[in-house]
C-alpha cells in the first residue's frame, strides 16, 4: 500500500506536560534523520506544522515524533510522504504524562 502525502501535522496537546514537534525522515542516502523542533508545545493547545519549516525535503518519508521535556520522547509509527503541494493534515492527538505519554493518530484531513 503506498504511503498517503500529507503537507502538515497537526498536534492536539492533551499531556500534561510541555513537548516539541519534530519529525524523523529518510534523507537522500537512505538514513533517519532528524528535522528542527517548534517552539514549546503547551496543554490544551493545538499546533499545525509543515516539516519543510523545520528542515524536511519535499518528497521524503517522515514519521510525526514528540520531544517531552523532561519526560520520554514518543514517535509517531504511521509513516507520510511529505508534500508541500498537497491538501491533506494528519491529525495526531498526544496525552498522558512526561513518563507515560501516548501520541496517537486521528486522522488524515
Amino acid at each position: 500500500m503506498a504511503l498517503q502525502k500529507v503537507s502538515k501535522f497537526k498536534l492536539n496537546q492533551q499531556g500534561g506536560y510541555v513537548c516539541r514537534t519534530e519529525f524523523v525522515y529518510m534523507d537522500e542516502n537512505g538514513q533517519t534523520a532528524h528535522s528542527k523542533q517548534t517552539d514549546n508545545e503547551l496543554l490544551g493547545q493545538s499546533y499545525t506544522t509543515s516539516p519543510g519549516s523545520l528542515g524536511v525535503p519535499d518528497g521524503s518519508t517522515v514519521w510525526m515524533k514528540i520531544w517531552v521535556m523532561a519526560g520520554n520522547d514518543n514517535q509517531a509509527s504511521q509513516a507520510f510522504i511529505y508534500d508541500s503541494s498537497s491538501s491533506l493534515t494528519a491529525e495526531y492527538t498526544c496525552s498522558g504524562t512526561t513518563l507515560a505519554n501516548h501520541l496517537a493518530l486521528d486522522g488524515v484531513n
